[in-house]
């Protein structure tokens, strides 16, 4: 029974001397003038009466000349020159006018390092001067040199890291008193969270910080800083980015619903692996109680991340087969080696199958078909409507940090079959996968949070309906079954109380294992891990939720 099952598809160096930026030298290579093209009309002549326009590879000494007049310029506060000489002049203007008048650099020194290629590392130095703060600042970037595609000649290919490599399209440097007070985050029991105790948790406590450092008590320091840009996807939002405090304000404290314990469990878990994610939920609240990823740095994809869920969807797929009933656990529901359905031909991992076995043995074991099989009885927007009414998934979680809600679109054909398992256009992350458990466990859904509703009187999100009474009892069944005997009992092997998993493995393209996944709850406690590209979601990402569950 102890068997993971996958779907599958059948059918269809010269010193050039540097301007006077820095006194510096930009290192060339020892072609200093490289080859150049000429357009020519159709008989193979220069186009008459058309200036040539140059082609080709840049030479040392053109990347030299447009660097070192685009560096030049804008330490000399010649903004207009310096935008002139890249490729989006109003752009670099608003970004190098920003420098000034947004940032406060009273002075501004650029030094040229050895370029390479087309590239030309500098070092960025200034003095901010903002009222009466005094601060010293630097910074290592770089820009590219680019022909014009119009003319022909090298210009500045304008990015914003060209001003710091912390920009992205539409960001800004600031320098002024914070948007938000600094905060003291406490966990659930008034224990610190720190970057420095936490690293993991940076992005997390800067959302944190400006989303409730004005409602925590403290009051702003003045900072440098980059103001990100406003995005429409709330899930995508980054928090601005302190850079040098010229002054520190007074944090205030705000309380979170992490637990340091659970936190450290968590974080320790992932860290075992190069790529992992994983969050823990109170199911009788929605509390959140650990945020993990590996690596430490970067995007979080355990409340962020948009992925396929694989199998561990099948929960939300079970309950509502067992609602419509369709099925019951003991119900015999076979599972065959080969189902079709909208033009496509599904088949299980190594052909397996489960004859005569019962609904319950089809879940335990994960036997793909036999989910698959049911899409001839249900509507295109069954799935999404069950995730949706049931589980919460797709509405507007309110969690205080950012955070992606799940989606299950509606689909038809065999992207609708495809769906019932966990592929197709479903993506979630550990946060959704967890609450899907955390459901489970409690009989309903509590949004998951991470700071309470009662500071900002924000609401949350809730689900229109719950589970047949009987529906709810039949999952419970089914993922202690899991955990017990199936696909998930050598993960929870041990493991006493109220207990239940689900196990997942989605395959991506172009990957050669596929996604591991695992969710299980443990009385008070439900977690959720994803590996990536790691294989099978028993092995990979279960002792990751297991570590988790033994602080529950």
């Amino acid at each position: 029974m102890r068997r993971e099952v996958r779907y599958g598809l059948i059918g269809g160096a010269i010193a050039l001397v540097a301007g006077g930026v820095g006194g510096y030298t930009l290192m060339g290579s020892s072609d200093d003038e490289a080859p150049q093209q000429e357009v020519m009309a159709a008989d193979g002549k220069p186009g008459a009466g058309e200036p040539s326009v140059k082609t080709g590879p840049l030479s040392a000494r053109e990347v030299k000349t447009a660097a070192t007049g685009f560096l030049d310029a804008w330490q000399s506060g010649d903004v207009a020159k310096a935008a002139k000489l890249t490729d989006d002049a109003e752009a670099a203007t608003t970004a190098l006018t920003g420098v000034t008048e947004q940032a406060h650099f009273a002075k501004v020194t650029l030094t040229p390092t050895a370029r390479k290629g087309d590239t030309v590392p500098y070092e960025v130095a200034g003095q901010i001067a903002y009222k009466n703060q005094r601060a010293a600042v630097s910074y290592n970037t770089s820009l590219t040199v680019e022909r014009d595609k119009k003319t022909g000649e090298p210009v500045v290919d304008w990015q914003p890291t060209i001003v710091h490599p912390g920009l992205s399209e539409g960001d800004t440097l600031r320098t002024g008193a914070g948007e938000a007070p600094p905060i003291k985050a406490v966990d659930r029991n008034g224990k610190e969270i720190s970057k420095e105790t936490n690293p993991e948790l940076a992005g997390v406590l800067d959302s944190l910080r400006t989303k409730y450092g004005d409602k925590a008590g403290g009051k702003p320091g003045v900072e440098f800083f980059i103001q990100r840009a406003k995005s429409g996807d709330k899930a995508a939002q980054k928090p601005d980015q302190t850079l040098k405090v010229l002054s520190k304000g007074t944090p205030g404290t705000l309380k979170t619903t992490l637990d340091v314990k659970v936190q450290a469990a968590a974080q320790k878990a992932v860290a075992t692996k190069s790529k992992a994610s994983a969050v823990a939920v109170k199911p009788s609240t929605g509390e959140i109680l650990a945020i993990a990823n590996s690596p430490t740095k970067g995007f979080n994809v355990a409340t962020q991340g948009s992925l396929a869920p694989g199998s561990t969807m099948k929960v939300v797929t079970s309950s509502m087969l067992i609602d419509k009933g369709l099925t019951s656990p003991n119900k015999t529901h076979p599972c065959p080696k080969y189902v079709t359905y909208g033009g496509w031909k599904f088949q299980n991992l190594n052909k397996s199958e489960i004859k005569n076995g019962t609904f319950a043995q089809s879940f335990a074991a994960s036997c793909n078909n036999a989910f698959i099989s049911q899409a001839k009885k249900l509507s295109d927007d069954d799935l999404t409507k069950q995730a949706r009414d049931v589980f919460g998934l797709g509405r507007t979680w309110n969690t205080g940090i950012p955070s992606f809600d799940g989606n299950v679109p509606v689909q038809s054909d065999a992207q609708m079959a495809a769906s019932l398992i966990g592929q197709g256009g479903v993506r979630m992350n550990p946060l959704n996968v967890a609450s899907i458990a955390a459901t489970v466990q409690s009989g309903s859904f509590h949004q998951p949070y991470i700071v309470s509703p009662d500071l900002d009187h924000r609401s949350l999100a809730k689900a229109s309906r719950n589970m047949k009474p009987d529906t709810a009892s039949a999952l419970k069944y089914l993922m202690k079954l899991t955990a017990t005997s199936g696909t998930g009992a050598k993960a929870m092997s041990g493991l006493s109380g109220d207990i239940g998993a689900k196990t997942g493995s989605a395959e991506v393209d172009n990957q050669k294992k596929p996604n591991a996944w695992f969710t299980a709850y443990r009385d008070d406690i439900a977690a959720a891990a994803v590996v990536p590209a790691s294989g099978h979601g028993g092995d990979n990402a279960g002792p990751v939720v297991r570590a988790i569950l033994n602080q529950g």
